[in-house]
């Protein structure tokens, strides 16, 4: 035998000597992702969807080489902290915490060592999370969805769809962390617009029915729904009570409008559950969260659900559908 074919048959005993079997490969346990919602199963599949579908693109198969643990809020935030800590006892590889601040900082205070790939409106700087949106060196990274800093925006948007009303109500959720951020935007920004705002601050579901009897009564003539995990686990309640009261709303997410509400304004957010699995199943291959930028959205979309307009009697200005990026009809 020549050396040359010695050496390359002893390489390759080595290399079989350090490789094992298949059945070993089958054997290992598929990484657990734990996904922390605080919304509620029933009104976000499509949101559980868009982070299966980063996974898919990252390589990740639910079932296949990856388990994940879901935990819902339901819109309640203080089941949140004892849900984190449950997925961080398991423990979970990596913990997708989403639906905003409550779930997010659940998760910091359960953890400093497992990785965190969050989806809020709150700055993870200001919150501890990150050093930097560029390089977040800690145990955290995900998307920052300014969802909440947009709040001005969509006020001037409703003005624009009713400018002869003057006075709106505002859903505010008191168990929102962002909320009297929120509240300080709309007072500084409803001036600018000659509007003046009725806060209904909303805690629990009757404050909604009662709301929207007040609103009935003093003939308050728009109704502004502050973004929150809650009012989106409400959405159903709150765009047929809408409707019904003959209230033009404007919400957050396009989900609003396609279940019924007037107009939304924001991100598109089962987009930014994806980039949530995309992050996961980069840092299930070997990937530091501290390495990741944060994501900042690019596109906010306005979409106007005619159907509706008509329903309540409202006829929607021209100049307003034509910068519309969706029109239910």
């Amino acid at each position: 035998m020549k050396r040359r074919q010695f050496i390359a048959l002893l390489g390759g005993a080595a290399t079989a000597a350090l490789t094992p079997p298949l059945s070993a490969h089958a054997q290992q346990p598929m990484p657990v992702v734990g996904y922390l919602m605080s919304r509620s199963a029933a009104d976000a599949p499509h949101l559980a969807e868009g982070f299966r579908r980063g996974l898919r693109d990252a390589g990740f198969i639910e079932g296949q080489n990856v388990r994940i643990e879901y935990r819902w809020g339901d819109g309640d935030f203080a089941r949140l902290p004892a849900m984190a800590r449950e997925l961080a006892r398991l423990p979970v590889a990596i913990l997708a915490a989403t639906g905003g601040e409550p779930s997010v900082m659940a998760a910091k205070a359960a953890t400093s060592t497992i990785p965190i790939v969050f989806a809020m409106s709150g700055d993870p700087i200001k919150m501890g999370l990150a050093a930097s949106f560029n390089r977040p060196g800690r145990n955290a990274t995900g998307v920052h969805v300014l969802n909440t800093q947009i709040e001005p925006k969509r006020l001037g948007l409703l003005h624009e769809l009713v400018p002869q009303v003057k006075t709106v109500g505002v859903f505010l959720n008191v168990n929102f962390s962002s909320a009297e951020a929120q509240l300080m935007d709309l007072q500084q920004a409803a001036p600018q617009v000659g509007l003046n705002l009725h806060v209904f601050r909303i805690g629990a579901d009757r404050d909604i029915d009662t709301a929207f009897e007040t609103i009935a009564k003093e003939r308050i003539g728009a109704l502004f729904v502050a973004a929150s995990p809650y009012f989106d686990t409400r959405r159903a309640k709150i765009t047929a009570l809408a409707e019904h009261y003959r209230v033009p709303t404007i919400s957050q997410f396009r989900e609003y409008a396609v279940a019924g509400g007037l107009m939304s304004y924001g991100i598109n957010i089962a987009a930014v559950h994806r980039q949530v699995g995309l992050y996961t199943g980069q840092i299930l291959k070997g990937a530091k969260p501290g390495d990741l930028p944060i994501v900042l959205p690019s596109k906010f979309e306005l979409v106007i659900n005619l159907k509706t307009a008509k329903a309540i009697g409202l006829t929607v200005p021209p100049t307003l559908l034509a910068r519309a990026d969706e029109v239910i009809e």
